[in-house]
């Protein structure tokens, strides 16, 4: 769970440090106030993307530090060598120009590393998740999560990826016989050109060094002669003076001892100074320079280098070309059998995929019973009574009858009023309608998932009255298995809260400064009376918040005593 979260220098909050609790987490203040930003913090620790107006005015950076704690993330920290502790640390600071750098346990780490981080432990659902329940496109995506098919459907879409490799491969084959005849052509014409120039890779760099030494022949011959005549050949030659000093040091060491490592030294001088002389001359005799050899050098390094510009790459490349170039010419010289045999392959894979499709639907349907009865009920607890809620299940309208989630394309529908068809949920339901439906599908889509904390972004939009005292009790249901923070503008729901955090904005020397206060119960009972009635705080409006939170006590302490 998120155990406490310090924010510095984001927004219009100089400096924050909140303390989470388990169970339900509610945020509440006046619009503008701030609570916003502290969920904007907490997904800068999740990883989101984050601008620079995200800085407080001139501060030299922001800071979001979230310390969680349970074991949940031990393997994502063990796959990056970070080591755990009990306490997860995740910090991020944030420049005026939009860089930021992101430290896990102290260690430094990318901010995609952090949202797959993020992922495993916090589930952000913000007031524009609804367009994802109304794009029915994903309401396929919400069956096979709630149906555990994540291994099903990963087994499906390998046989389909091997389906499209086959599909994709037969279309490079396919072509009419015009084109196929133009490419032949060029194909043969670039393999004849990089066949007859013969390309060694490395021969370029020989070629060049062998070039270089021609060009300085004169100079190199005059040096080699100059040095052999001072090792060997001159009257008093190296050779010859290195000679006489170990022949003398030599009958030295005879009478003195301590002289046997000098004598030894010149000795070896000597060998050393012969061994260089021959290696010269030997280097001398085999030089045979020619014009000849120099021009054949330069027309074949002008070739290479005409086709290295003419293809833009090396030799190495050039090689690789025209194994490349033969493998294509081969290819459509025979793509008609190859055609033919790729064809029988793809036969055989549709069936595969069909097979795979058929599995994944079966175990689809065999959900679909289960998932009504779990958001029917989970909606009538809501306050929606007469609602009804099914899938249905069409083909896939393709040559193939199936595509990357298989043969099914599934679409949830539901009527909200008795006496009603159901019908799309983007043409049915109302705002507070969507706002209970994606809390049901919440709840129930999480029985299934290992996140430990989930966030709520004004989950109220359209709810009001019964419907919002359902919702908090929903919600704090949920908040009985799991970490839950809720952003509320609704006292029905803020008084189900086990901790309550109030969001203020105040004014201090011209300046904009936001506060986090948790509040004890004259506190929440001051917050729910201005969320009843705004700055007209009454007795009476003090009176319905303290039933309002007695109210939700004993919903609270009934369900304690019910386990």
């Amino acid at each position: 769970m998120l155990e406490s979260l310090h924010i510095e220098n984001i927004a219009v909050i100089e400096r924050a440090d909140i303390s989470f609790r388990e169970g339900l987490n509610v945020l509440t203040g006046e619009t503008g106030a701030g609570k916003s930003i502290v969920i904007d913090s907490i997904g800068a620790i999740l990883g989101d993307r984050v601008s620079r107006e995200i800085v407080r005015t001139g501060a030299p950076y922001g800071l979001v530090t979230a310390v969680f704690r349970g074991s949940i993330a031990d393997s994502w920290l063990e796959a990056n060598d970070i080591p755990s502790d009990e306490e997860l640390i995740i910090s991020r600071k944030i420049s005026p120009d939009s860089k930021s750098s992101c430290r896990v346990n102290g260690l430094p780490v990318t901010a995609a590393q952090l949202r797959d981080l993020g992922n495993l432990l916090i589930d952000v659902h913000g007031q524009n998740d609804g367009r994802q329940l109304m794009d029915e496109a994903n309401h396929i995506v919400f069956l096979d999560r709630f149906a555990s098919l994540e291994s099903d459907l990963s087994a499906y879409r390998e046989e389909y990826g091997k389906y499209r490799a086959l599909k994709k491969e037969i279309e490079r084959f396919s072509m009419d016989e015009a084109e196929k005849e133009r490419l032949a052509d060029s194909l043969r014409f670039r393999i004849q050109e990089l066949e007859s120039a013969r390309i060694e890779p490395g021969e370029e760099d020989t070629l060049l060094a062998r070039r270089s030494l021609l060009k300085n022949s004169e100079k190199l011959t005059e040096s080699v002669n100059s040095s052999l005549l001072a090792l060997s050949e001159a009257d008093e030659s190296a050779i010859s003076l290195a000679e006489n000093a170990s022949y003398f040091a030599r009958k030295a060491a005879d009478i003195a001892p301590e002289l046997e490592e000098a004598s030894k030294a010149l000795e070896d001088a000597g060998f050393l100074l012969s061994d260089a002389s021959e290696r010269m001359r030997d280097f001398l005799s085999a030089l045979d320079f020619s014009p000849e050899e120099y021009n054949e050098i330069e027309s074949r390094l002008s070739l290479l280098n005409r086709l290295e510009r003419k293809y833009r790459t090396d030799e190495q490349g050039l090689a690789d070309l025209l194994e490349e170039s033969r493998k294509k010419l081969s290819d459509i010289e025979y793509s008609d059998e190859a055609i033919a045999l790729l064809n029988r392959d793809l036969e055989k894979q549709t069936n595969r995929c069909l097979e795979k499709a058929e599995e994944l639907s079966n175990r689809r349907k065999s959900a679909v019973r289960s998932l009504r009865e779990r958001v029917v009920k989970e909606l009538r607890d809501l306050s929606m009574p007469s609602v009804r809620f099914e899938v249905e299940f069409t083909g896939v309208e393709n040559e193939t009858g199936f595509s990357e989630n298989g043969k099914d394309t599934v679409r949830f529908l539901m009527s909200a009023n008795a006496g009603m068809e159901p019908g799309r949920i983007s043409r049915i339901a109302s705002g507070g309608e969507l706002s209970r439906i994606m809390l049901a599908l919440k709840n129930v889509f999480a029985e299934n998932d290992p996140v430990p904390t989930m966030i709520f972004d004004e989950i109220d939009s359209g709810v009001s009255g019964i419907a919002a005292q359902r919702v908090g009790e929903k919600l704090y249901n949920v908040s009985r298995n799991r970490q839950v923070m809720c952003v509320t503008h609704l006292p029905q729901i803020a008084a189900f809260a086990d901790c309550h955090f109030l969001i203020r904005k105040e004014e201090r020397s011209g300046r904009t400064y936001t506060a986090v206060e948790e509040l004890e119960r004259d506190g929440r009972i001051s917050e729910l009376s201005r969320l009843y009635s705004g700055d007209n705080i009454t007795l009476t409006t003090l009176a319905s918040a303290s039933e309002q939170l007695d109210a939700a006590y004993e919903y609270k302490n009934k369900k304690t005593g019910e386990q």
